[in-house]
């Protein structure tokens, strides 16, 4: 069954084949995780993110109307989700974006270079961390996930034109937030 199309998958649950469900969450479930761990700040509540997803995808799949493809329906799905989630911790002040970026090799980097890839990240999450809520689920969806603007328009719900304007602020804010932060050194 692993060789059958999304969609194929869909059809097959709609008409009471629970396990076409089953996988669809093996299909899709890392790629999900990554997508709420760069909104989520620790493992734990990306993991918690993950499994709303699934179960609300599980309880929505019969209505699903095939206007996207799976994978836009469930990032659609997993962007909500962990936007509600960071909403209700109240955590906002304290959003960290995790490992977006690969840790430096310090087999073969020096210490202090390490160091200042180091720093240059923390800058980088404290700058996205900052972002308005749209912006920055512009700017991980586009620069992190390396989604199209129309995937992502249809996962936010929202005009391509809007999104660039948001990513191309989004961008500009962080440079700037960066900027400043080497002129304060």
């Amino acid at each position: 069954m692993t060789d059958r199309s999304d969609l194929e998958l869909v059809q097959l649950f709609q008409n009471g084949d629970e396990s076409a469900f089953n996988h669809l969450v093996l299909r899709y479930q890392e790629k999900v995780y990554w997508v709420a761990r760069r909104f989520m700040a620790d493992h734990d509540n990306a993991d918690d993110v993950t499994q709303e997803v699934f179960i609300k995808a599980y309880g929505s799949l019969n209505e699903f109307r095939r206007e996207s493809s799976v994978y836009t329906w469930l990032y659609r799905i997993t962007v909500n989700i962990a936007l509600n989630s960071l909403r209700r911790q109240k955590i906002r002040e304290a959003f960290r974006i995790d490992e977006l970026f690969d840790a430096p090799d310090t087999e073969s980097v020096a210490p202090d270079e390490a160091a200042e890839k180091q720093e240059e990240r923390s800058l980088i999450e404290n700058a996205i961390a900052r972002l308005p809520e749209k912006q920055k689920s512009v700017f991980v969806l586009r620069y992190y996930e390396e989604l199209p603007y129309e995937d992502i328009a249809k996962i936010l719900k929202t005009s391509v034109g809007g999104l660039k304007a948001n990513y191309f602020h989004a961008v500009k804010k962080i440079q700037e937030y960066v900027r400043r932060a080497h002129e304060t050194y």
